[in-house]
């Protein structure tokens, strides 16, 4: 996404509690009492700037070379050309300018934090963490350099200290397009809406998808602040709960994938597990055999190809043994293409508790996740059937991650929204970012890495069509686990890439998981895999 690279001039001063803030970075508490941060003024944006907010971004590429040209040491026309580059996954080019910048001013904080934003787009956070820390001591004023920790700490699960970021960077500077629309997602409900309607009438720099998909955040907000709250609390006595999986049926009788039957009001729903976007969604026929209350109209889909839906809720919804009332879900506007098969469910729904997939076994495990601070009230749990609810450095009280002492042996692990993204070393060189994901038989790589990793091989797939590109071997090492997989297809992964801001290099299925136990802590970003041996298989 394009933005604009603030001119610095300074127009007011404030006083920063910084004392605080070097904590909060993790870095040596220091007398930073009466440091004065400038706010920044924007003056008129120059012909390449205008280019970016326009989201032309080859255009401001072009235009930012011409002058950098003339000045090749401006930092604003520097961050300006990274920008667009990234914009254009120009990233390597994006990598070189940064690198040949700073061998000039291995000093400047802001170019610091520019290498800072290319490694967290190249799928390094944690050299990015460094970098932003380094960035931090030599400039703790930089708005950019907040902006950039403040999305680390949201991977880290550290909400809390995103949200106190994020105020800081817009506080320094509440011009900055990008600064702005992530300090917005942190707001309370109504002030967001608010502040949205006012960012929308500005120029952004977001592309024509990203604007809409603002536009369609922002009428969804404004509707759910006109609806009673639906918590989708928990109702019932019992703090844990255990649901068997179901098998769902494909072609030929075969398994397509594994299930879980749920109460909905007064009906059952069969819900393919790990499937679709995350949350809870169900199709128009069980939202009718169930009687779910319409709370919206249809809308069509942001994403080209996907099907409409609307929102409703439900009275009550029962997991084994456990009951939720008052539960907003999304209705798929359409019949099921599967005759067994009435919805989808993200086991994030699932995220208030400590969770276990146990494969082998074939069943999900439900119970209370490690007790906070002392003296910290345990909230009450809910469903997660609504993806869209708030959660993270949005919430009422954003939380820290906590490593209780009983999960001291659990890999800390990065969280977007309802996708868990863990570093997976290949063939014991190469480390990489996949999205773990439990909806997905088969483990895959994107093309240029399973090049880079492996031999590969072209093969037609049984079902007829285009040839894939498949890697004869890799070995995966993650979460203290190590599976070596053959014949690992290779898959695009641009869309996973551009949706999380980083880049990802695969999925991780359930061919390289299905003899482990899963256990996740998303409240913390907190994983464990377990492997007992001569465990289980119910179903064959």
């Amino acid at each position: 996404m394009a933005r604009q690279m603030a001119p610095w001039r300074a127009v007011q001063c404030f006083v920063v509690r910084l004392a605080l803030a070097a904590a909060v970075l993790g870095l040596p508490a220091r007398s930073l009492f009466g440091i004065s941060c400038s706010v920044v003024k924007h003056g008129a944006p120059s012909e390449a700037s205008k280019a970016l907010l326009a989201a032309d971004l080859a255009k401001a590429e072009a235009l930012d070379r011409a002058d950098l040209a003339k000045t090749p040491a401006d930092e604003e026309l520097l961050g300006g050309l990274i920008h667009a580059l990234l914009g254009q996954q120009k990233i390597q080019d994006a990598a070189a300018t940064v690198k040949t910048a700073l061998a000039a001013a291995p000093k400047s904080a802001a170019l610091l934090t520019l290498r800072g934003e290319v490694e967290l787009r190249q799928g390094e956070p944690w050299t990015a963490e460094q970098t932003v820390l380094a960035s931090y001591k030599l400039d703790p004023c930089n708005p950019r350099t907040r902006l950039l920790y403040a999305l680390i700490a949201q991977l880290n699960s550290r909400y809390a200290t995103a949200r106190q970021q994020l105020g800081l960077a817009h506080q320094f500077d509440p011009e900055d397009p990008e600064i702005r629309a992530a300090w917005l997602q942190s707001l309370p409900l109504d002030q967001r809406i608010a502040k949205t309607d006012a960012y929308l009438a500005t120029p952004t720099g977001d592309d024509p998808q990203a604007l809409a998909q603002t536009r369609a955040d922002l009428d969804r907000w404004k509707k759910q602040a006109a609806q009673p709250v639906r918590a989708c609390r928990l109702t019932s006595t019992a703090a844990s709960g255990e649901v068997p999986f179901i098998k769902l049926l494909g072609y030929a009788g075969h398994t397509r994938a594994s299930g879980l039957e749920m109460g909905l009001n007064s009906t059952t729903a069969r819900l393919q597990l790990g499937a679709g976007e995350g949350g809870l969604s169900v199709y128009r026929s069980v939202a009718e055999r169930a009687g779910l209350k319409r709370v919206s109209e249809t809308e069509g889909p942001i994403i080209p190809g996907a099907k409409p839906f609307y929102t409703a809720y439900a009275d009550s919804i029962k997991v084994g043994g456990l009951e939720f009332h008052d539960c907003t879900l999304k209705v798929i506007d359409s019949g099921s293409p599967f005759d067994d098969g009435d919805g989808l469910i993200g086991i994030d729904v699932f995220s208030d508790f400590l969770l276990t997939v146990d494969y082998p076994m074939r069943k999900l495990q439900l119970g209370p996740l490690p007790a906070g601070p002392q003296g910290t009230p345990a909230p009450v749990p809910s469903l997660r059937t609504d993806r869209t609810s708030d959660s993270g450095a949005a919430s009422a009280q954003p939380t820290e991650r906590l490593i209780a002492p009983e999960m001291k042996d659990y890999t800390q692990i990065y969280r977007i929204g309802n996708s868990l993204i863990l570093p997976a070393a290949l063939n014991g060189d190469k480390v990489k970012l996949f999205i773990l994901d439990v909806g997905t038989p088969e483990t895959s790589v994107a093309p240029e890495i399973a090049k880079q990793v492996s031999k590969t091989h072209e093969m037609t797939p049984a079902w007829g069509g285009a040839k894939m590109l498949v890697a004869d071997e890799i070995n995966f090492a993650f979460a203290h686990m190590s599976q070596k997989i053959t014949g690992v297809v290779a898959s695009d992964t641009s869309m996973a890439t551009k949706s999380s801001g980083m880049d990802i290099s695969g999925f991780i299925g359930a061919n390289t998981f299905q003899l482990l136990i899963l256990h996740v802590d998303f409240r913390d970003g907190l994983l464990k895999f377990e492997y007992i041996p001569n465990r289980g298989y119910k179903f064959e």
